[in-house]
Order: structure tokens, then sequence, then C-alpha cells
């Protein structure tokens, strides 16, 4: 284990899920502030923090599609209402989402040839732009009416800003750095 990772992964997972963020943020934005923090910051702490888990990672295209699956499953508004209303389903989305990060990272992160690895952080970078986008620009809230609150159209957005200022920059950074390797590798 590398403890220069694995403190700050620690901190991450308890500010994640310690603090009280619906009640700084809203609902909505607190949701997805946790969304990203898992799959986007402590998944890859967690993976840096214990290397063998690169070996027992799924190839990056399996793990990029579940990745996929779980994040747009729990943006579903049915399953998405679950995980906000009752605690047992929160539990399984918030494990989901970490599992499925830490799947997407450890198959991405070396040993992995480093230009896969590039292309499953592109290609999670592009679908999280694409529902971050998605939920800044809807007309009206999706999830209020099912999780039973009032419709708050602005939380919804900052969650989809949260959603594009964390988690795209961080994959493509992550993708574009695994992509440079690729090319020093190749030119020496």
């Amino acid at each position: 284990m590398r403890a220069r990772f694995a403190a700050p992964a620690l901190a991450t997972l308890a500010l994640v899920w310690v603090p009280d963020w619906e009640a700084a943020l809203g609902a909505f934005p607190a949701h997805m502030l946790r969304h990203m923090t898992l799959v986007a910051v402590a998944a890859p702490l967690i993976v840096l923090a214990v290397p063998p888990l690169t070996r027992l990672a799924p190839p990056v295209a399996l793990a990029a599609a579940l990745e996929f699956s779980v994040v747009w499953a729990f943006h579903l508004p049915h399953l998405h209402a679950a995980a906000q209303t009752a605690l047992p389903w929160f539990a399984v989305e918030q494990a989901l989402f970490l599992a499925a990060g830490l799947a997407v990272w450890a198959s991405a992160l070396p040993p992995a040839p480093p230009l896969a690895g590039a292309g499953g952080l592109l290609l999670t970078s592009m679908h999280m732009t694409f529902l971050g986008a998605l939920l800044v620009l809807a007309p009206s809230d999706l999830y209020a009416a099912l999780c039973g609150r009032a419709p708050d159209l602005s939380g919804q957005q900052l969650g989809g800003i949260l959603m594009l200022a964390l988690g795209t920059p961080i994959y493509l950074i992550g993708g574009l750095a695994l992509t440079a390797r690729t090319l020093r590798e190749g030119t020496t």
C-alpha cells in the first residue's frame, strides 16, 4: 500500500459520506458531488494506494461499460428516486458507484496498456460530459416529483455543472496522460 495515496483516499471517502451535503448544497447537487467524488477522485486514489487492484481489474472495455451502465442506470428517474428516498438503495448506489470507479481506474492504469486505458478514460469522459449537459439543459427538474420534493431546476443544473466540472476534466486529463505516455514510449 502506498500511504501517500491511502490517506487522501480515506479522507475523500470521509468527506463525501460524513457531512450533510444536502443541507449545504441541496439534494441534487449533493447527490452529484458524491457521485463524482467517488468515481473521479476517491477511486483513482484508492487504485494508486493499492496497486495490486490493477492486476484484478477487468478488461478496460468491460470496466468502462460497467461504469457507463451504473452511472446511467442511477440517473434514470425511478432508480434515482429509490436511491434518494430509501437508505438501502442509497447504500447500493454508493457501493456500485465506487466499485465502477475502481474498475475503470484499475483497468486503465498500469500495468494495462496505456492506450487502452486512455481509451477507457476518454470514453468515460465523453459520456459523463453528455449526461452533465443533459442535466444542465433539461427544461424541467427530472427527479423532484418521484423524490417527493419541490422542483429545483437550478439545483439540477448545478448538479450537471458539478459533473462537467469534476468528472469531465479528471477523466480527460487521465486519458491524455496515458496517451502522452504511449507516445513517449513509442518514440524511445
